[in-house]
């Protein structure tokens, strides 16, 4: 495996306490489709010749109707592992949380969850040609299962991967139309408990490292896409990430960078308000990424000392 000697420095000036520009590319839900591997395989060459240290999968390597199997988590490994540039992922719901529909092969969700861990989260590295070296939070004993929830320091931000999937965070409706709907929606209830307590945990560890003197920034990666204009809702899988996301921005006060997919559709915005004073929250910034059929990638330019920490702008755009 080649070195990156680039990366290597900057995630060693990290541990030195300097504060080094850099960009990443950042990008999911795609492919949807045959005819989008290869355009697949060209974005992440494109990512490596613009020089991105690292680029981030969001989820969503497959469609909702395409099967659950092995096979096609082992082509998509496959396509990912590919990246010459070091690629962490974390799953959508289309692998996972979606899984027990017909058209995807009426897998068990979470069977196929721990299926995506070992394939896709073996070690304490990231995919790629060249790897990146990232702390799992299964290294903690209370969070075994969650290796896909990932961390790395970079430059002076700290960066850290959530399972978040879509279809409403596996939290099922609270009606069902059969014993077997009931008993999936039973679980799935169970499951999303459980992995929100990770979640918000790993989270709370993620804005601690951050709130360092060292650190200027956090930027965090999850599939879905949080719903900020939705009103509070019991059945509502996204209301206490919202909420967690709003509480920990307002008292952080440093830059945040939230990078989701589901809509596939590209936007940047602030879509959060101060809890107390209903200002908006300029400290926290939302992207949104490209989705099937469009093939595409976001650039963050990183710049630690700036004024303007990250700068967020299509990747096929000419510098």
């Amino acid at each position: 495996m080649r070195a990156l000697a680039g990366l290597a420095l900057l995630f060693a000036a990290s541990v030195a306490g300097a504060q080094t520009s850099f960009s990443f590319g950042v990008f999911g839900d795609t492919p949807y489709h045959p005819l989008e591997v290869p355009a697949v395989r060209q974005l992440l060459l494109d990512i490596d010749r613009a020089g991105m240290a690292f680029v981030v999968n969001i989820g969503d390597i497959k469609r909702a109707a395409e099967p659950c199997s092995n096979d096609v988590f082992r082509e998509r490994h496959a396509l990912l592992d590919a990246s010459p540039r070091p690629l962490v992922y974390t799953p959508g719901d289309n692998e996972w949380t979606d899984c027990h529909s017909a058209a995807a092969g009426e897998y068990d969700p979470q069977e196929r969850l721990e299926a995506l861990r070992v394939l896709f989260f073996p070690s304490d590295e990231s995919l790629g040609r060249t790897r990146l070296r990232v702390t799992r939070q299964s290294d903690d004993p209370r969070f075994r299962p969650y290796r896909e929830n990932a961390r790395w320091i970079a430059g002076g931000i700290v960066f850290a991967t959530f399972n978040i999937p879509g279809s409403n965070n596996n939290l099922m409706p609270g009606t069902a139309k059969d014993d077997e709907a009931a008993r999936r929606a039973s679980r799935g209830f169970a499951e999303h408990a459980a992995r929100m307590t990770a979640n918000f945990a790993w989270l709370a560890e993620a804005v601690e490292l951050a709130r360092q003197p060292a650190m200027r920034g956090l930027a965090i990666f999850a599939h879905a896409d949080p719903l900020f204009g939705n009103q509070p809702g019991s059945s509502d899988g996204y209301e206490a990430w919202r909420q967690a996301l709003r509480l920990q921005a307002a008292a952080f006060g440093k830059p945040i960078l939230l990078v989701h997919g589901d809509g596939h559709r590209y936007r940047v915005d602030q879509p959060l308000t101060d809890p107390v004073t209903f200002d908006r929250l300029t400290n926290f910034t939302r992207v949104e990424v490209f989705g099937s059929p469009t093939v595409g990638w976001v650039r963050v330019d990183v710049t630690p000392e700036g004024e303007r920490v990250f700068a967020v702008r299509p990747g096929q755009e000419t510098p």
